[in-house]
């Protein structure tokens, strides 16, 4: 029996998503570097305000450049001077987190201006700024203005984007094939000639900022106007190669990931979705394919799925397409009807922000098996759409692998998360039996300026190891910079029990346990040791200080054999007591006291303990100048690992060996 014209083209056009998905999964591995004019140092430099989001803004000058400035007064498309360092963007320095300097490269941004100082050239003139600035002046009048300028202008920076990220419905609010039609029909309905839509729709891509996901748009409008036999998957895999050869970077774009691998899956399963009759069917059926597809998306960059995004969706397409997008362009046009507009996005956030209690995130990891997990969504999504059930089956086993696999695991983890100017560890016990983390850092600042390092750090890589729950949190000591984000992290992920140092608690102390108690979370003070599986954590400073950092926990413990010690901010005075206690000779791992300050770390103490492997947790160019030379000499004889140089350190214990794995910045 031969097979349809459709169904073998159908697997034609799989195998091709096979192809694309391997070359850019390749492309990640690539070294390319992106051209660049000038060199990290001082520099004054003469150019254009591109771009402008909340306090960050892109002058052109030969190329895009970024800096920070709060109160900027100048517009887009005037010409200024910028004088200031030079420095590259930061990189990931948390295993798999995620890269701030590849996102840029993905904008062609290279340099980072520190400390700028600007001065004005010459106002715009340019009548393309000018339109942009006249728009973005308008729009702020309105109730409305953040969606008024998310809808139209692409601009999300008033935006609070956590609960529509958590619905898995942020994709409804970037400039894509929505926008892209509905400005199609409208400019047709108006100028009556395709000729002029494509110059009109082009000039609309490169006001709201020209995304990914709306030239992808642009020029796949574009090819459905004038195709007339080359087949639209061709199209879109040699669209997104040349997106790629332009800017490899873009691979690191998630707009760019989701908008063509979405796109690209519901091309190939298009004949399927046209036998659904109903609009409502043929939704849910574009929102579990959209979910599949994006499967290896969402846990390389968020480590989590929301399977409860299908039914999002399916209230939600509805409402953004048919509603809130067009109302959006009347309220534009149409400016008393701003309250009602503003009602629609008000009922949005609400419903949203309720909807959020719902989503069921399931934590599954870092995928390390890439490659087989593209494989499985693809068999998956060809066993639904030929109705060959039985090709899910390896997607669902890969999946359930992944969330049972780490309690198969022999190996325990011990990594010095980098979170600047702090102390943050975490400890993962043989088959995931236990998994402690001590300190959880903080970092102090000006309230616009705080890194939220639990947000943007903490949460994530716990969720990238694949961890649902903290067994303990233990917390050296009451000082900002070892437990500054505790409330932040109990408030928003599970932790069985916290134990405090000794001492009287002080005012950040007591706000924690204000939380433990609301949410019946068990704590415990000055404690003598913690039974964990077939180890323990020894306590070994119980006495009472007058000082914060006297009273610091120091821990002991031996894992596989390896002797690790852990010493908080724990002063000289503490290390004499602890050497005239107890025998410590020959530690394997031991965490540097107080980020290396010479109130630490005697010559006395480290030749006692004689530590193979030494970690010191400090920032980068910190005020305090951590860590102290004299502190270096006294380690002359261990390996030193610094965060600051090396990043986020990982020490692996398998079978009886030990591996040290850096992710430098």
């Amino acid at each position: 029996m031969k097979k349809s014209k459709i169904d073998l083209q159908s697997k034609k056009v799989l195998i091709l998503f096979s192809f694309f998905v391997l070359l850019y999964v390749s492309v990640i591995c690539s070294n390319h570097i992106i051209k660049t004019h000038w060199e990290e140092g001082e520099y004054c430099v003469s150019g254009i305000l591109t771009s402008k989001e909340g306090d960050h803004l892109t002058v052109y000058a030969k190329e895009p450049i970024l800096f920070q400035m709060e109160n900027f007064p100048f517009q887009l498309g005037d010409s200024i001077q910028v004088c200031g360092h030079f420095k590259r963007p930061s990189t990931n320095t948390s295993f798999h987190l995620f890269s701030y300097q590849n996102y840029l490269l993905s904008k062609h941004i290279v340099w980072t201006i520190q400390n700028p100082k600007v001065t004005l050239l010459k106002r715009n003139q340019n009548g393309f700024f000018t339109l942009k600035n006249k728009l973005l002046s308008y729009v702020e009048k309105f109730q409305s203005a953040a969606y008024l300028k998310l809808f139209l202008l692409g601009n999300s920076e008033d935006i609070q984007k956590a609960p529509y990220q958590n619905l898995g419905i942020s994709h409804l609010f970037s400039i894509s094939g929505m926008h892209i039609s509905f400005l199609a029909v409208f400019f047709l309905k108006v100028f009556k000639k395709r000729k002029v839509i494509l110059p009109l729709l082009l000039f609309y891509v490169f006001l709201s900022g020209a995304s990914p996901s709306a030239l992808r748009a642009f020029f796949l409008f574009c090819f459905l106007s004038f195709r007339k036999t080359f087949p639209i998957s061709y199209f879109m895999i040699y669209l997104a190669g040349i997106f790629l050869i332009i800017n490899p970077y873009f691979i690191y774009h998630s707009g760019f990931l989701y908008s063509f691998t979405i796109s690209f899956t519901l091309i190939c399963c298009s004949f399927y979705l046209k036998e659904k009759q109903s609009y409502l069917k043929k939704i849910m059926w574009v929102s579990i394919f959209s979910f599949l597809s994006s499967i290896p998306i969402s846990l390389m960059m968020q480590f989590e799925l929301r399977p409860m995004s299908i039914l999002f969706n399916l209230l939600y397409v509805p409402y953004i397409t048919f509603i809130l997008f067009p109302f959006c362009f009347l309220t534009f046009f149409l400016p008393f009807l701003d309250p009602i507009f503003y009602f629609l996005c008000l009922l949005l956030e609400k419903s949203a922000s309720f909807l959020e209690l719902f989503s069921f995130p399931f934590v599954m990891g870092y995928p390390n098996h890439i490659l087989f997990l593209i494989v499985s969504v693809l068999f998956g999504i060809q066993g639904i759409v030929y109705r060959k059930y039985i090709r899910i089956i390896p997607l669902i086993i890969f999946l359930s692998f992944q969330i049972i696999l780490p309690y198969f695991d022999s190996s325990a983890f011990f990594t010095t998360i980098d979170v600047g100017q702090g102390d943050s560890l975490l400890l993962e016990l043989p088959y995931r039996k236990e998994v402690i983390l001590i300190d959880t850092g903080g970092r102090l600042g000006t309230q616009k300026y705080q890194y939220p390092i639990s947000k943007n750090i903490l949460l994530p890589y716990l969720k990238s190891r694949g961890i649902r729950k903290l067994s303990t949190l233990i917390l050296s000591h009451g000082d900002f910079d070892h437990m500054g984000e505790a409330i932040h992290l109990v408030n928003h992920f599970r932790v069985e029990k916290v134990i405090f140092n000794c001492g009287p608690y002080n005012d950040l102390e007591k706000e924690l346990i204000k939380v433990l108690d609301r949410k019946h979370i068990k704590y415990y003070s000055c404690i003598k040791e913690l039974n964990i599986d077939k180890n323990k954590l020894y306590f070994l400073q119980t006495k009472e200080y007058n000082n914060e950092n006297d009273n610091s926990n120091v821990i002991y413990t031996e894992l596989n054999d390896y002797k690790f010690m852990f010493m908080g901010d724990a002063s000289i005075t503490i290390e004499k007591e602890i050497i005239n206690k107890y025998n410590l000779p020959n530690i394997d791992v031991l965490k540097i006291g107080h980020h290396g300050s010479k109130t630490s770390s005697s010559k006395d103490f480290i030749n006692e303990i004689n530590p193979q492997y030494s970690i010191i947790s400090v920032g980068k160019n910190n005020r305090y100048g951590h860590p102290n030379k004299e502190v270096l000499d006294n380690l002359e004889k261990s390996k030193i690992y610094r965060t600051d140089e090396d990043g986020s350190i990982m020490f692996k214990i398998k079978n009886n060996k030990l591996r040290i794995e850096t992710c430098s910045p």
